[in-house]
């Protein structure tokens, strides 16, 4: 299997946000996923989640890696903290604290684990199959070993 890894140093300023996302679309568009595709806009919001929460809950630069490998896409956001990511319930009217929650429903599979001082947080999306019949999207299934919580390997 052929992977294609890109990657984007992030600096720890919220602003670097939007430059990840900006950069993240033209990879995508390199890589033949389309702007207007629905997992271009599922993977975009991830990155903007994980982006966003290195840049604000740790305060230090971090890499955004996108592996594109065969019917999916992995991102990565690694940094140097060794805070373990804080998977916050966030009440009706909050205004953040949905990032992991966002990432848990949007992603097929999603994780962290330490990485030398510090650590990194990974989500999966695969590929949507078109229906033989009339070429409809088939969503794949969640897979969670407890059918509430995401795969965490620490």
């Amino acid at each position: 299997m052929q992977v294609l890894q890109v990657q984007l140093e992030v600096g720890p300023d919220p602003a670097e946000v939007g430059r990840a996302r900006r950069w993240a679309r033209s990879r995508l568009a390199g890589s033949g996923i389309g702007d207007d595709e629905p997992l271009a806009e599922t993977l975009i919001l991830l990155i903007s989640e994980l982006v966003t929460n290195a840049v604000v809950h740790t305060g230090c630069p971090a890499v955004l890696r996108m592996l594109f490998r065969g019917p999916g896409v992995r991102v990565e956001v690694a940094d140097a903290s060794d805070r373990a990511p804080d998977r916050r319930q966030a009440a009706g009217d909050d205004t953040n604290g949905r990032g992991l929650e966002l990432v848990d429903g949007l992603a097929d599979r999603w994780g962290w684990q330490r990485e030398g001082a510090g650590k990194r947080i990974w989500c999966e999306v695969d590929r949507a199959e078109k229906a033989a019949s009339d070429g409809a999207t088939i969503s794949p299934s969640k897979i969670h070993p407890s059918g509430r919580e995401p795969h965490v390997y620490l």
